[in-house]
């Protein structure tokens, strides 16, 4: 299945104002939603027997900046009997309370976005909602902070170990 025709199932069972297209000439073309979509987008991704993308093979995080006060996760599915990709972009915004943005979880999907949305969540600061098991996976409980954040501070100390050269 081409990209035109992945976008006109989602069409038809979204609705035209459902998505838009990112980049469709990409060897993973990539549809843009918004975030109370995720989920209910995935399953279907996942379900519909025209489509079954049953292969979450990344979960990526990406910070904007404070400027753009923007945080991206992009999905990179794959459709492996079908022969098909597609990448899905969620934009969130930085709360201003300074608590991580929320995205659903779309572990019960997919069950590799367990780690995936957990090292998100390591080194980005997004937070995954009904995430079965959200903790840090690469970096100590007691870490401060993500670094892959634009406005990380690295501490000069870890438990008494020299951090920053």
């Amino acid at each position: 299945m081409i990209f035109s025709e992945i976008t006109q199932v989602l069409t038809e069972q979204f609705g035209i104002d459902s998505f838009s297209v990112v980049n469709q000439k990409a060897n993973q073309p990539i549809v843009q939603i918004q975030a109370n979509q995720l989920f209910e987008l995935c399953q279907f991704l996942a379900n519909d027997e025209r489509l079954f993308f049953d292969y979450l093979a990344c979960v990526t995080g990406i910070d904007n900046g404070p400027a753009a006060n923007t945080m991206e996760v992009i999905y990179h599915l794959t459709s492996i009997p079908y022969e098909h990709n597609l990448a899905i972009k969620v934009t969130v915004e930085r709360p201003a309370d300074g608590t991580p943005p929320k995205v659903p979880s779309v572990s019960s999907i997919w069950r590799t976005a367990d780690w995936h949305e957990r090292e998100t969540y390591d080194l980005v600061g997004i937070f995954f909602e009904n995430h079965p098991d959200l903790r840090r996976i690469l970096l100590p409980n007691d870490w401060h902070g993500h670094p892959l954040r634009k406005d990380y501070q690295a501490q000069e100390f870890y438990h008494g170990i020299k951090v920053i050269y």
